[in-house]
């Protein structure tokens, strides 16, 4: 593999670390909305909002490279997220750009570039999570309608969303061809949102019911009944086989410098032998994380997409993310309840482990489609 980087890679790596030179400070608080509002103005003026999209959709146009080095500068900054939308742009915009009929495109990806829309995905229900085939939210042609009943569960942000990207039912007999996937507004009539606050008390999760809401025909994404195939093409958007990586190493960081204050028997509990064996550990564990997404972006160099492969770094990172976190508060003891920061991941961390598929789900995957091991 070939770690070394082109005159033009570098020199766009320059210009990168610039930027944030010029627009980030210090210090800065990334739950204030007009910094935010000045954050994601100047990213856009960047053409690093939908940098990925092709150019002719309004996005950079950006080659893989590129992606890799911005989100490798900004997680080295911990800058904010690129845009306010992640959902949107990663998912929703390359499937309106590879699906969406004209009229859709300019209705939706013009708000998204400007960070002016908000978009929820409608996947999971009560007995349809790992088995999103098994969905049963249906939605009945009439007239230039469909008539969408049903529920939605753990859907991210819907309670703040503009727009949902859901999968419905529209016919029984066939498991994966009668799914098919519509933009609905979520303040559409017939629509209820309730939150599902975790352990800290934060809502991110819902739970949506839908009874008898209307959804033109003509918002539907692509042919009907194909929704799974759309839906399968934006997700191999959701997972960069590097950003699990490169933000464990902001969050080991942390921990190190955290192992640095905590005192132990009048010492740094750094000094410790088996802390700084701990610490080494998730160290190496992160490189091996960073290896294995370098091999997925050299796939997709080479034309190849992402497929099973990016469950390996959705494991470790779920992995991680609860031992580092139960390490941080074993390191604190009694100290735990005046640390409010790491109090809150350990109570938080549940839905980044879950989200997207569980560790058992990414074993079964790793198993049947990389190893090839037998279902039973």
């Amino acid at each position: 593999m070939d770690f070394d980087f082109s005159p033009e890679e570098d020199a766009f790596r320059a210009r990168v670390q610039s930027f944030l030179d010029a627009h980030l400070p210090s210090e800065f608080d990334a739950r204030d909305p007009d910094f935010l509002k000045q954050w994601n103005r100047a990213l856009g003026e960047a053409g690093w909002l939908g940098f990925a999209w092709p150019k002719e959709a309004g996005g950079g146009g950006a080659t893989i490279i590129e992606q890799f080095i911005l989100k490798e500068e900004m997680s080295a900054r911990r800058a904010p997220p690129l845009g306010s939308d992640f959902m949107g742009l990663t998912w929703v915009g390359p499937a309106l750009i590879e699906h969406g009929s004209d009229e859709q495109k300019q209705q939706f990806l013009p708000e998204l570039l400007a960070g002016e829309s908000c978009w929820c995905t409608g996947y999971s229900e009560p007995g349809a999570g790992s088995d999103l085939a098994s969905l049963s939210t249906r939605a009945e042609r009439d007239g230039d309608d469909y008539v969408v009943n049903g529920q939605k569960i753990w859907t991210t942000l819907a309670h703040v969303a503009k727009y949902i990207f859901m999968l419905v039912r529209t016919e029984s007999s066939s498991r994966y061809g009668g799914i098919t996937c519509v933009l609905i507004p979520m303040d559409s009539p017939g629509i209820e949102i309730q939150p599902i606050p975790n352990l800290s008390g934060e809502v991110s999760f819902n739970q949506v019911f839908f009874k008898d809401v209307r959804v033109p025909v003509a918002s539907r994404l692509g042919k009907e009944g194909e929704g799974w195939r759309v839906v399968v093409g934006a997700l191999a958007n959701e997972r960069s086989g590097i950003s699990e990586a490169t933000e464990k190493l902001r969050h080991i960081e942390d921990l190190e410098e955290l192992a640095r204050k905590v005192m132990r028997g009048g010492r740094p509990a750094v000094e410790d032998p088996e802390v700084r064996r701990k610490l080494a550990s998730f160290r190496t564990r992160i490189a091996a994380m960073r290896l294995t997404g370098m091999r997925h972006l050299t796939n997709q160099l080479q034309g190849r997409r992402p497929s099973s492969e990016t469950s390996i770094n959705k494991l470790l990172r779920g992995q991680l993310e609860i031992e580092m976190d139960a390490f941080a508060m074993g390191l604190l003891g009694t100290q735990a309840q005046t640390q409010g920061r790491w109090q809150y991941l350990s109570l938080s961390y549940h839905g980044t482990v879950i989200g997207g598929g569980t560790p058992n789900i990414q074993r079964n995957i790793i198993a049947e489609r990389i190893l090839g091991l037998p279902k039973d």
